[in-house]
């Protein structure tokens, strides 16, 4: 719970700061869907790669969103944002991993990753030893827990400013 607290505290802190947030893949469509929301509690929030994108400046935040904590343009982008004087917070299932290395905050989301499976390549010493196949592909366990996790932030963050839906709906796309 301290990690969420301080991520919440973080994000509180940086209400007249911009806020970068990236991922790439279905960590990426993550990471949008919580720009999005972030932009409508009122956050002055960018997803990274985008053309209208403004610099990072010292006092900035970026959330880093990797289940393996070693994808190449969420480090390079978090690397940079360091190098500037951003605090880096990392969304991962690996805090020991690279990105966790590099940020300032880490939240740890579990859920399998693409790699590491199977540990046993024989089918039948997979079910002997109880290694069973997960049913979903990929990442795609942590992608959901992510999911979830933000959006069960973004319920957490509208009590702590006082919003409501009515308060986000009234800063959702019009033009649609």
């Amino acid at each position: 719970m301290k990690e969420v607290e301080r991520l919440i505290e973080l994000l509180l802190q940086a209400k007249d700061r911009k806020i970068f947030i990236v991922g790439m893949g279905r960590s990426g469509f993550v990471a949008r869907a919580f720009a999005l929301r972030l932009m409508n509690l009122g956050f002055n929030v960018y997803f990274l790669g985008e053309t209208i994108t403004p610099a990072a400046e010292k006092g900035d935040i970026l959330i880093a969103i990797s289940g393996t904590g070693a994808t190449k343009m969420v480090l390079t982008a978090s690397s940079a944002a360091k190098e500037i004087g951003a605090t880096v917070i990392a969304i991962t299932s690996f805090p020991e991993s690279q990105l966790g290395q590099i940020a300032d905050h880490i939240v740890t989301i579990s859920g399998r990753t693409k790699t590491g499976w199977p540990k046993e390549e024989d089918y039948l010493a997979r079910q002997i030893i109880g290694e069973r196949e997960p049913l979903t592909p990929l990442g795609s366990v942590f992608e959901n827990n992510c999911m979830v996790f933000l959006d069960s932030l973004v319920v957490e963050l509208m009590h702590r400013l006082g919003r409501t839906e009515e308060d986000l709906k009234r800063r959702h796309a019009t033009l649609e």
